[in-house]
C-alpha cells in the first residue's frame, strides 16, 4: 500500500506543479497602494492585459508623471495565454516583467492582478477589487476600456470599471476601504468600434514630447510585439541581438504610425483644444471619452485634469 501511494504521489507531483504554475505569480506586491497626499492628481487606468494601458495611455501617463502627478496602471488579467508558444506561470511572469520595465520608462507604477487571461468575468468579487483599487489610489481620474470590444476581457474590464463608478462613493460597499467623497472622472480609452455607438473624444492629447518614451516602453514588450503574441510564429523570434534591435525598430515605426493616425482622425478636436496653429503641428496623440457614470467635469475642470494645453 505504501509503495502504491508513493508511486501515485510521484506521478501527481509534476501534474500539480503544472496546474499551480498556470496561475503564475502574484505581481505588483511592491506597488504602493496609496499615493502621497501632496495636492497632485491621482490617475488610475485599468487595462485587460499587460500592454493595454501602455498602448492606450502610455503617453499621457508619462506627461502626468513628468509634472509630479501620480499614475498607476492596472492589468486586470495576468496575460498567461497571450502567446503562441508559451503560457501559464512563465508567460505571466514574463509579461509582468515587461510592464514593470515599461512603468520604469514612463515614470509610473503598475500592478498586474492574478486573473487568468481569457477568463475574466464581471463578478462581485472582481467589482470589489476594482472598487478597492480606485479608493486606495484616491483617484481623480479613472481610465478604462469601453464595453463594446472584440475581446471579452476588454468588455468585462470595461463593465467592472463602469460598475465601480458609483460604488466607490457608497460607504458600506467594501467598508474596509474608506469610500471616496468626490466621485472621480471616469473616461474611456479610444477604439474604432462603431456599434452600438462609436467612440467620441472629449480630450485629445498631443504626446509628441514623450513619444520616444512611449515607443521605448512598447518596443520592450517582446512577447507581444516582437514575437507576435497569440498570432506569432517561430520565424518572428530574433536569433541574435541584431535581429532583436531591427524587430524593435519595426515595432516603434508601426506604433508611431498608429498614434499619428489618432492625431489625424481627431484633428478638429486637437485644434479646438490647442488652437489652430499649435493643433495643426501635433503629430501623435491619445484620445479619451468621458463616461457618463462618473463625475461630469466642466470644460475648465477637464483642462485642469489634463494640464497640457497651455493658455
Amino acid at each position: 500500500m505504501k509503495k502504491a501511494a508513493a508511486q501515485w504521489l510521484k506521478l501527481m507531483i509534476p501534474l500539480l506543479v503544472l496546474v499551480l504554475g498556470m496561475k503564475g505569480p502574484v505581481p505588483g506586491q511592491n506597488t504602493p497602494k496609496t499615493p502621497p497626499d501632496d495636492g497632485k492628481l491621482c490617475i488610475i487606468a485599468f487595462g485587460a492585459h499587460p500592454d493595454d494601458c501602455e498602448i492606450k495611455a502610455g503617453g499621457v501617463a508619462a506627461m502626468w508623471a513628468a509634472q509630479g502627478h501620480h499614475v498607476k496602471f492596472v492589468s486586470v488579467t495576468n496575460g498567461d495565454i497571450g502567446h503562441w508558444k508559451m503560457a501559464g506561470g512563465p508567460l505571466a511572469q514574463r509579461r509582468n516583467a515587461e510592464v514593470q520595465e515599461a512603468a520604469r520608462i514612463l515614470g509610473i507604477v503598475t500592478e498586474v492582478l492574478d486573473n487568468h487571461d481569457g477568463e475574466l468575468m464581471p463578478t462581485l468579487e472582481n467589482r470589489k477589487t476594482i472598487t478597492r483599487l480606485i479608493r486606495e489610489w484616491n483617484a481623480d481620474i479613472v481610465l478604462g476600456h469601453r464595453t463594446n470590444d472584440y475581446h471579452p476581457d476588454h468588455r468585462y474590464t470595461g463593465v467592472l470599471v463602469q460598475d465601480a463608478a458609483f460604488m466607490v462613493t457608497v460607504p458600506f460597499f467594501c467598508p474596509n476601504i474608506p469610500h471616496l467623497k468626490k466621485n472621480p472622472v471616469f473616461m474611456y480609452f479610444s477604439d474604432g468600434f462603431q456599434k452600438p455607438a462609436p467612440f467620441k473624444p472629449d480630450v485629445v492629447v498631443s504626446i509628441d514630447d514623450v513619444i520616444g518614451k512611449k515607443l521605448d516602453a512598447l518596443a520592450g514588450m517582446d512577447s507581444q510585439f516582437v514575437e507576435g503574441g497569440v498570432s506569432g510564429n517561430e520565424s518572428m523570434i530574433p536569433k541574435n541581438e541584431t535581429e532583436r534591435t531591427a524587430a524593435r525598430d519595426r515595432v516603434r515605426k508601426s506604433f508611431n504610425r498608429r498614434f499619428e493616425a489618432t492625431a489625424n482622425e481627431y484633428r478638429d478636436k486637437i485644434i479646438e483644444l490647442y488652437g489652430d496653429e499649435n493643433g495643426k503641428k501635433v503629430k501623435c496623440a491619445e484620445a479619451f471619452e468621458i463616461c457618463e457614470y462618473g463625475r461630469r467635469p466642466s470644460a475648465q475642470e477637464l483642462k485642469q485634469l489634463f494640464p497640457f494645453f497651455g493658455q
